[in-house]
């Protein structure tokens, strides 16, 4: 097949794009002109110069194209409109430029986020048939994305997933815990944060996407991901200290009073210089949620989906990329 990866030249897009190729596929990748290409040009993809919110580069980047991956999305913006853009336009313009000039797409799948359903409660795992409940702009904007493109099920066949985060070699956000743990010995929780979460693993998550393409579901089935585990911040920290051979000192906790400060401080620099930050009041939703874990049983038996990787591999392959790559 020749397929349309949007995002590619990310994290979860550069894997996705990296194991269509390994399956003899044609893979061409939407890419923006400030984009870091160099990896997807290693692996002898077509680049297609443009952006979701480029009508045209879309329009021309999806003609001929049997399948698409869209996987582009922005982590951090100065304001919801700016999420809203390419979270809700874009996967707007792109499902168009699929309906209008690739009549005969056999499959889109969606790259969502487990996030829009909000926090889960403890001993219950959320389900695809729970009322989301989103708790940060990505988040909103994230489900806004998936209503629009499912007014389009009937045009188009779509596939939406919704993993949880997704962590392993090229990931530049969820470093940071890579890095505190290796360089401190400590893991500072937020609050009372992640007692019970899910987590699943960047080639976990682009074969996911992968199989999406092929698998015989209805338009606008909608599937969580996972790698079938549940986790703390406790044994993901004494995870990544194995991996990187230290000593864990210790799991302190900072209160969540101090945390919303700091967020709110944050929140007056972004303001000040007019930039977009990962750590803002809007994210305390999510980076002090207690309990997350998501039902991906669905996926297993509908889509063929079998993860390979645990915390504690997934832990140990990404300590050594981010050592060989000097990232950490």
């Amino acid at each position: 097949m020749r397929v349309l990866v949007t995002g590619g030249s990310g994290f979860l897009g550069s894997h996705i794009a990296e194991q269509l190729k390994a399956g003899g596929h044609e893979v061409v990748c939407l890419v923006r002109g400030a984009s870091r290409v160099a990896f997807l040009e290693g692996l002898g993809v077509e680049l297609a110069r443009g952006e979701v919110r480029d009508r045209e580069s879309l329009n021309r980047a999806v003609r001929g194209c049997d399948a698409v991956i869209h996987a582009a999305g922005v982590v951090k913006a100065r304001s919801i409109d700016e999420f809203r853009a390419v979270h809700v336009d874009g996967t707007v313009a792109l499902a168009e430029a699929a309906i209008a000039h690739a009549p005969a797409l056999k499959r889109f799948v969606h790259v969502s986020t487990a996030g829009v359903m909000g926090p889960g409660t403890p001993g219950r795992k959320l389900q695809i048939t729970d009322e989301p409940h989103p708790q940060t702009r990505y988040a909103t904007t994230k489900l806004e994305g998936e209503r629009a493109l499912l007014e389009r099920a009937g045009s188009l066949p779509i596939t939406i997933l919704r993993p949880p985060a997704i962590y392993g070699p090229r990931d530049s956000e969820i470093l940071a815990f890579f890095k505190m743990v290796r360089r401190s010995r400590l893991a500072i929780r937020l609050g009372k944060s992640l007692q019970r979460v899910s987590m699943i693993y960047g080639s976990d998550a682009a074969a996911a996407c992968v199989l999406a393409l092929t698998a015989d579901v209805p338009s606008g089935s909608t599937y969580f991901i996972d790698d079938g585990e549940e986790h703390s911040f406790d044994s993901m920290a004494a995870a990544i200290a194995d991996a990187y051979g230290v000593r864990l000192l210790g799991v302190p906790s900072l209160p969540a009073q101090v945390v919303r400060f700091a967020a709110a401080l944050s929140d007056l620099y972004a303001s000040a210089t007019r930039s977009a930050v990962m750590f803002s009041t809007d994210k305390l939703g999510e980076l002090l949620i207690e309990h997350f874990v998501v039902d991906a049983e669905p996926a297993r038996r509908d889509l063929g989906f079998a993860p390979e990787v645990n915390f504690a591999e997934g832990a140990r392959r990404a300590a050594a990329w981010y050592r060989e790559h000097h990232w950490d």
